[in-house]
């Protein structure tokens, strides 16, 4: 952890130095660099969303995010909401009622408006968990909204709507991604059906939240918000490729379920600066280019079985 701190006192003083000198954050090959070394935090919320066109949405956008709070609000969105406010970081003391300010008020504003901005969406379980987090980093409600925008309608598209069909698609893309990076365990996890929806979709609903530790899954949303979803999929290739003795060693459909919680809880996941160096190098090249084409192949297959269920 001294390591680590000291090299995020270096870190910060080179972002400082790096945004004193622009009043626009651009996005080139040293500021990505930069973000793969990590974003200090008392400059992410600022990067997060000059990087995901969130803070352009919210100076297009003026007062929009509070005329949503202010409207009429649908009674089932409310009450859906609320079920989930005590599940929400529960060992977080910011999100303890007893806590003054609690940040379950602000959590609530942010879900319920984005709830009305996005109706095909709505609320589901999982956005809990995101909105929570970029609240803690932002410290502001409409900030938080904008994010929550920039990545539910453009980063992770179709991940949170009722038939969750990006999600779906995204799974299917990471086991054919598999099939080439790892053919071994491809092929070892192949005798499971529906073993990828069964230990992925928790990686993926909740963009690593409580699957990984804390600081490991703030460095992986600076890359995610800078770079898209790509980075995801360099994170679940990384675990698995780094693990895949582990992986083939299990036995049974449970041992392989207990094995995939147990990599992601080891010391090359909490040593985030080295993990986060890894995802970029482990699963070699891998372009946005490459993930769009497999979600188009994929995606087709998903909706052609779905149509063939429905005869």
């Amino acid at each position: 952890m001294n390591e680590y701190v000291a090299v995020l006192s270096r870190r910060s003083a080179r972002w400082s130095k790096l945004l004193k000198r622009k009043e626009q954050v651009e996005k080139n090959t040293k500021v990505k660099r930069f973000v793969r070394k990590g974003v200090p935090k008392d400059h992410r919320a600022r990067i997060w969303m000059a990087s995901s066109g969130a803070q352009e949405q919210l100076e297009k956008n003026p007062g929009y995010y509070h005329s949503l709070l202010a409207a009429e609000h649908e009674a089932k969105l409310e009450e859906t909401i609320r079920t989930d406010m005590h599940r929400t970081f529960p060992d977080n003391v910011q999100f303890r009622n007893t806590t003054e300010p609690c940040l379950q008020k602000a959590l609530f504003n942010v879900l319920l408006a984005y709830g009305h901005h996005n109706q095909a969406v709505g609320y589901c379980q999982g956005m809990n968990f995101i909105a929570g987090y970029l609240i803690i980093v932002t410290k502001d409600e409409e900030k938080s909204f904008w994010l929550m925008d920039a990545l539910l309608g453009r980063i992770l598209p179709d991940y949170y709507c009722p038939d969750m069909l990006g999600l779906k698609t995204d799974q299917e893309v990471l086991a054919e991604l598999l099939q080439e990076k790892a053919p071994a365990v491809s092929g070892g996890l192949g005798q499971y059906p529906g073993i990828w929806t069964l230990v992925l979709s928790r990686w993926f609903i909740c963009l690593y939240i409580d699957v990984l530790p804390v600081e490991t899954v703030l460095r992986i949303w600076d890359c995610l918000f800078y770079e898209g979803s790509k980075i995801l999929f360099r994170v679940a290739l990384t675990l698995i490729l780094h693990h895949q003795a582990e992986i083939l060693a299990a036995r049974s459909l449970p041992e392989v379920c207990e094995c995939f919680k147990a990599i992601t809880r080891t010391q090359f996941t909490m040593d985030c600066h080295t993990f986060m160096q890894k995802i970029f190098t482990e699963p070699g090249r891998l372009s946005m280019a490459t993930i769009t084409n497999l979600r188009k192949t994929c995606q087709e297959h998903i909706l052609s079985e779905e149509s063939k269920l429905k005869l």
